[in-house]
């Protein structure tokens, strides 16, 4: 499929959101906002998400042996910019926010719709971002708040003018032999 094609089917993809979230090995907390998450297995229930190699959730996630995933309401955006409009490599972006340790350290946002706390089985490449496949170990909705019906989730669409923390593509070692796509607004 050639990439116009390609870009008129993702196009019309408006799936949630999730804020994910790691402590890794040396203690440091990270998170960002991810659009690439998914159920992907029945039985035993199992869930990918994919992170942004150019992330520094990325390089904490990759010590991390527990990460945390988190829905978000519609009305939500300022923590989804948060998370996904700045870089922890900047600034802390926990500093402020109620949170409290999961399984394995993941920190858990008591402001989320609704959360999981997955064991990391395994990463494997899926081209710029790295999926992380996760045994969920513990679940839950906001303390005193129902999880609400489908479509009470923030969703791509949501989030399509939050400018993103880092860029898409890292840079190229040899800018001569960059390839340039035009990014999604």
């Amino acid at each position: 499929m050639n990439r116009p094609a390609a870009r008129a089917l993702t196009d019309l993809l408006d799936y949630p959101v999730y804020v994910v979230t790691a402590r890794g090995a040396a203690g440091e907390t990270a998170g960002c906002l991810v659009g690439f998450a998914s159920q992907c297995s029945l039985e035993p229930v199992r869930f990918t998400v994919w992170l942004s190699r150019v992330n520094h959730t990325h390089r904490v996630a990759g010590t991390a042996s527990h990460l945390a995933a988190h829905l978000l309401a519609p009305d939500q955006r300022q923590l989804a910019e948060l998370f996904g409009g700045r870089s922890g490599d900047e600034v802390d972006k926990f500093a402020g926010l109620p949170w409290r340790p999961g399984p394995g350290g993941a920190p858990i946002l008591r402001q989320a719709t609704a959360w999981f706390v997955g064991r990391v089985l395994g990463r494997f490449d899926g081209g710029d971002h790295e999926a992380f496949l996760l045994d969920p170990v513990e679940c839950g909705p906001r303390p005193g708040g129902p999880v609400g019906p489908r479509g009470a989730h923030l969703t791509l669409a949501d989030t399509l003018r939050i400018t993103a923390g880092h860029p898409v593509h890292p840079e190229p070692a040899d800018p001569e032999s960059a390839h340039h796509e035009e990014e999604r607004p």
